[in-house]
């Protein structure tokens, strides 16, 4: 081989060498892992939707902590996708502002580069991090009501976007419980009032820290107000409509929050819907008044009973409008009638025949008492009569509708009647399946039953031992409820008919039939799933 020239050695050696062909990368991508890691101020900002808008009222406290000490945690970050900039995950957002303000003072550079815990960005992210904030504030000095209520709605909206579709407050309260932030529906209630019809008018007030009991008052007070125009209202021609009236009063109490008064804001609102109407003024106050006796019926601490609560006095027991049977109507008997009843009966019916009488009539309807308390009773009703729903009452139904009492995990006090806080698919097989597992029970077969998420909300499986006839009639039932394979229970499908008689009504062997509570559960049973099938197939009234 030729010895290279110098010319030919010093060519190679200035070759190019290998080259990327590929898009080169400008910065590194963000961990995929909780990483340690320093970043400086510049770096740093606040979370946007931070549902604090009023400086913490420890806000020195801490600041002073941190001169003297620096960060006794490091606060979590995380990055947006395709954004620059770190934020705060959850809570720090106070931390940041004094540190800030400590670099600002002091040009200590402990307080520049900060050492945090970067997290990766969630696949949900914004709502993840927006109910991380709501609860890490909670716990660190605590919100305002409207802060919590402002935080509750842009939590709404991103639950909205996330599902495509508007959410109920039973459902946000769900979801926002399941992310680490659990709001009772009354309160999501009262904090949608509360930016849609205060927040406009009184924001000084709310942001001074108005709490809940006094907001929940004003939420009434406008209700009862909004009732009492639209009673009075008719005939008259107005130049403005309610909404624009109610916050044009209340405007003007938008002070301090410690000089905030409802009672003024209510005797205003009163007096100047009086000269609009032309109704008397003890007349709209007699009205408003009204609706907060009720309000104050179920916020009131509950008194203990000392004992269990009587069953309705024969007076308050409702009358059906067709002519009810003689029994039900036939009247008190005096002292001296009772002597005279003792020989014969005025209709000709045997010598001392009882009358049944109204608490008789009750008590026969009842299978099994429904635990109640007058407490929970008047809850029931101020909500019912809050959303606008109609309550069934078990005393005045007995001689209308289809009342009975049977308790239980959900206790039923109406076979048909189905609240509207159940008339959902998911809700009605939870319900479902619960009485299903509770029917089984009578057998010592519930745990032949499976929950599902499909068909009517339940499935039976074989039991572990052989059943005795009535489980094994039990079991055969449910599953023909349920649509499934009789094999799939190791059940003989064909032997039904003839265990049907037995179970129901005792025919043939009384000690094989249903207790008259598993047969009310079996009639709830049915109610619901045939609601069920008409929600699946084509929405229907819960009454058709």
């Amino acid at each position: 081989m030729a010895e290279m020239t110098s010319q030919q050695m010093a060519g190679k050696l200035l070759a190019a060498g290998f080259e990327r062909s590929g898009p080169s990368t400008s910065a590194l991508s963000d961990p995929i892992a909780d990483t340690p890691m320093v970043v400086t101020l510049d770096q740093l900002r606040p979370y946007d939707h931070d549902p604090r808008k009023k400086r913490n009222p420890a806000y020195e406290d801490i600041k002073a902590s941190i001169r003297e000490r620096g960060l006794d945690a490091a606060p979590a970050i995380t990055r947006r996708p395709g954004e620059d900039h770190y934020i705060i995950r959850n809570g720090g957002n106070t931390r940041l502002a004094i540190l800030r303000e400590l670099w600002s003072e002091t040009k200590d550079e402990r307080f520049f580069r900060i050492s945090c815990l970067f997290r990766p960005w969630p696949s949900r992210g914004e709502v993840v991090m927006l109910t991380g904030h709501l609860a890490e504030n909670e716990l660190r000095g605590g919100l305002t009501f409207i802060e919590r209520a402002l935080g509750v709605e842009k939590a709404r909206e991103f639950y909205e976007q996330e599902s495509g579709a508007a959410l109920s407050q039973s459902e946000l309260a769900r979801r926002l419980a399941a992310d680490g932030f659990p709001v009772q529906q009354s309160h999501i209630s009262r904090m949608n009032d509360a930016v849609r019809y205060l927040l406009p008018a009184i924001p000084t007030v709310l942001y001074g820290g108005l709490g809940r009991h006094q907001v929940e008052r004003l939420s009434v007070m406008r209700k009862a107000c909004m009732l009492a125009w639209e009673r009075y209202a008719k005939g008259h021609t107005l130049v403005q409509d309610f909404d624009d009236f109610f916050q044009e009063v209340l405007s003007q109490f938008d002070t301090q929050a410690d000089e905030f008064a409802p009672q003024r804001v209510q005797d205003e609102l009163i007096g100047q819907m009086s000269e609009l109407l032309g109704i008397d003024y003890d007349v709209l106050a007699l009205d408003l008044t009204e609706s907060e006796s009720r309000h104050r019926a179920l916020v009131s601490d509950p008194t203990p009973p000392s004992a269990p609560p009587a069953l309705p006095e024969p007076g308050t027991m409702a009358r059906p409008p067709a002519a009810p049977a003689p029994s039900a109507l036939a009247p008190p008997a005096t002292p001296g009638s009772r002597e005279r009843e003792g020989g014969s009966g005025t209709d000709g019916s045997p010598a001392g025949s009882p009358v049944a009488a109204p608490d008789d009539l009750l008590q026969g309807h009842i299978v099994s008492p429904a635990p109640t308390t007058e407490r929970l009773q008047s809850i029931q009703r101020m909500v019912a009569d809050e959303l606008g729903d109609a309550l069934p009452d078990f005393s005045a139904n007995v001689l209308q509708s289809i009342p009975v009492q049977a308790g239980g995990l959900y206790p039923i006090s109406d076979v048909w009647h189905i609240d509207a806080g159940l008339d959902t698919p998911d809700r009605l097989r939870i319900h479902i399946a619960q009485f299903a597992r509770e029917i089984a029970g009578e057998a010592g077969l519930d745990q032949c039953i499976e929950e599902r998420a499909d068909g009517v909300g339940f499935a039976c499986h074989a039991s572990a031992q052989p059943p005795s006839p009535q489980g094994r009639a039990v079991l055969t039932l449910l599953a023909s409820l349920a649509g499934q394979s009789f094999t799939d229970a190791d059940l003989d499908g064909g032997q039904l008919a003839a265990e049907l008689p037995a179970l129901l009504h005792g025919q043939g062997d009384a000690n094989r039939r249903l207790s008259d509570t598993a047969l009310v559960k079996l009639f709830r049973l049915l109610r619901l799933a045939r609601r069920l099938l008409d929600l699946e197939f084509g929405a229907a009234s819960p009454g058709a």
